[in-house]
């Protein structure tokens, strides 16, 4: 018996089998971290008309110490957790500042790259959701407000890729509304 099959018989043996099992997982591992890195969403610029464009990839966080003292951190862009790795999405989720002052709340979004007409807001006593569908971006966020307001009292404005909407608070009536017993 020559050395060469008692290196393979040895070969063969269990020590040999884990080094096996481990070169497979992490041939494995590297697939999928493959795979996850070439994901893209699908008609992500096809439907802007630009095919062969790279695809845009945004992810940014802001952190700033809230009125308890504790760090807030809010995350903004179009790729966020999912359940079997990172979640890509078409419109871009903004970095969103809520202010709220003794009788109005003050929302601000930065949406750079965009024109004033391309904005559109929509309110109601509680959320503030601000769409943009323009041929280069598109940013959508759905905002639930800190207090009750009046989406008729809103103005807004936009300038140099920042809006900003002011909204009037609504006064709570300490009567409340009287209910009917059926």
């Amino acid at each position: 018996m020559g050395s060469e099959d008692r290196w393979r018989r040895r070969r063969r043996s269990w020590w040999f089998d884990i080094f096996d099992e481990f070169e497979r997982m992490n041939q494995m591992i590297e697939d999928i971290i493959r795979r996850s890195f070439r994901f893209e969403p699908e008609g992500f610029f096809e439907r802007a008309g630009e095919p062969g464009k790279p695809k845009v990839y945004t992810y940014g966080f802001s952190v700033k110490i809230g009125p308890d003292g504790k760090p807030v951190v809010r995350e903004f862009g179009n790729i966020f957790p999912g359940r079997y790795g990172p979640e890509i999405r078409p419109e871009i989720e903004p970095l969103v500042d809520v202010m709220e002052k003794d009788d109005e709340i003050v929302v601000v979004a930065e949406l750079p790259g965009v024109e004033k007409e391309q904005i559109d807001l929509h309110a109601t006593e509680k959320v503030l959701t601000i769409d943009v569908d323009s041929p280069r971006r598109r940013y959508h966020k759905e905002l639930e407000l800190p207090a009750p307001v009046d989406p008729k009292s809103s103005k807004a404005t936009y300038k140099n890729g920042v809006l900003e909407v002011r909204l009037k608070k609504v006064k709570p009536s300490a009567k409340g509304e009287k209910l009917k017993i059926e």
